[in-house]
């Protein structure tokens, strides 16, 4: 069983930057791969960044086309964290944002994944 929280979560204005953290608990955290979401008010659950775990070839990182090149996903092994860098926020960036666990990496869909923490809330003003 993993369990995930979000944290960092915030308003910021259109420009600026916040890094989301996603804590897990459990002692396998490195062969996950995990997974940020977001969901913007009225609208789908969407993608936004993955990272493979170690065993499948190291970090090896997937964005939406909306996020690439502002933000950046990474991970922490040792302090079972994965972590949403993201930069240049645009007011459509304004979301719950949630991470996500499985031990297959590569999957694009949050309901694919078998762990999901409860989101955290960007706000970004204009």
């Amino acid at each position: 069983q993993v369990q995930l929280v979000e944290s960092g979560g915030g308003l910021v204005q259109a420009g600026g930057s916040l890094r989301l953290s996603c804590a897990a608990s459990g002692r396998t955290f490195s062969l996950y791969a995990m997974g940020w979401f977001r969901q913007a008010l009225g609208k789908e659950r969407e993608f936004v960044a993955s990272i493979a775990p170690l065993n499948w070839g190291g970090d090896r990182t997937s964005y939406a086309d909306s996020v690439k090149g502002r933000f950046t996903i990474s991970r922490d092994n040792a302090k079972s964290t994965v972590y949403l860098q993201m930069s240049s926020l645009k007011p459509e960036d304004t979301a719950v944002y949630y991470c996500a666990a499985d031990l297959v990496p590569g999957r694009r869909r949050f309901n694919e994944y078998d762990y999901r923490g409860q989101g955290t809330q960007v706000t970004v003003s204009s």
